[in-house]
């Protein structure tokens, strides 16, 4: 019962956060327009999630669990980014959230950089996978990753995926863009991966160039999600989509706020549901591999609309 009540206190005080945010986004837009960009797109943006144990995982900003994200803005772009930690590292003693969590605070610092390219989110990956690499301390484990982002210039989206997180866009109901999973097989996806020493031919590693990059136009009132596998693997396609397109169109921050805590509640239930036929389970099965249930995971969502 304690338990319960000390992980029901921690919800809350996330969500209230995540609320506080979104409201001090949209002033910070608003200002921006009032110096003459209203006829610009930009994103409002929201984040919420949940770890998968609540009794292990720290509160950190920008982390749930082994999840990591960020958002951020310059006067021509907006950027999202997720990125999941490889829970494998754990049983070795390495924190995988350690390494999503650079990548993502460094994908956030180099979006600030006079050479940043809006339309190279790739770069991003790159860059900050490369200063990983050189780091005095290393930081072992691996992590997938995805970063979007509003070019406002030409109202154009350019993403970078490698692994199973990603992002689906909607519009007028149904699924208008969406990012394909990079697996090597089944439940093993894609990653950017630091082995430790003499371990390198016996762990995935993928180059941050693996990853695929879409670009897309956008328009007002267009919902994004960008989100690590822990709602992809749990919440079927169909319910997103239903759930998503009540938010088309919405501007406001606190409304989008509470889509986005309803997404994480219901991935999480549903990850813990024994009976529930989820995505992940059907995937197995496709795989010759019997299950039922959810998937328990670290759950992490992004949800943004285009907005002029």
């Amino acid at each position: 019962m304690h338990s319960l009540g000390r992980s029901s206190k921690l919800i809350s005080r996330r969500l209230l956060c995540s609320r506080f945010s979104a409201l001090l986004e949209v002033a910070t837009h608003l200002i921006s327009n009032s110096a003459g960009h209203k006829s610009r797109p930009y994103f409002i943006s929201v984040v919420c999630g949940f770890p998968k144990d609540f009794q292990t995982s720290n509160y950190k900003p920008g982390k749930y669990g082994e999840d990591s994200w960020f958002k951020t803005s310059t006067p021509n772009a907006d950027v999202l980014g997720v990125a999941d930690g490889v829970g494998g590292w754990r049983i070795y003693g390495v924190d995988p959230g350690e390494f999503s969590s650079f990548l993502m605070k460094t994908c956030e610092r180099l979006v600030h950089c006079v050479d940043f390219n809006p339309q190279r989110p790739v770069n991003l990956l790159s860059f900050s996978y490369c200063e990983l690499l050189e780091q005095e301390k290393p930081i072992i484990g691996s992590s997938t990753a995805c970063v979007l982002v509003l070019d406002r210039e030409n109202s154009t989206v350019y993403t970078a995926n490698i692994g199973d997180s990603g992002f689906i866009v909607v519009r007028k109901g149904r699924i208008v863009h969406k990012s394909q999973e990079q697996q090597h097989y089944f439940n093993t996806p894609f990653q950017l991966s630091l082995p430790p020493p003499g371990c390198h031919h016996r762990v995935l590693s993928d180059s941050p160039h693996s990853a695929n990059t879409l670009s897309f136009p956008v328009l007002a009132g267009d919902v994004i999600l960008v989100a690590t596998d822990g709602v992809f693997d749990n919440i079927p396609e169909t319910l997103l989509v239903e759930i998503l397109q009540e938010v088309e169109g919405v501007t406001d921050p606190i409304k989008l706020q509470m889509t986005a805590n309803s997404l994480a509640a219901i991935a999480r239930a549903l990850s813990f549901d024994k009976d529930f036929m989820s995505p992940f389970a059907i995937n197995a099965r496709r795989n010759n591999i019997y299950a039922t249930g959810g998937k328990p995971d670290d759950i992490t969502v992004v949800l943004a609309t285009v907005a002029v």
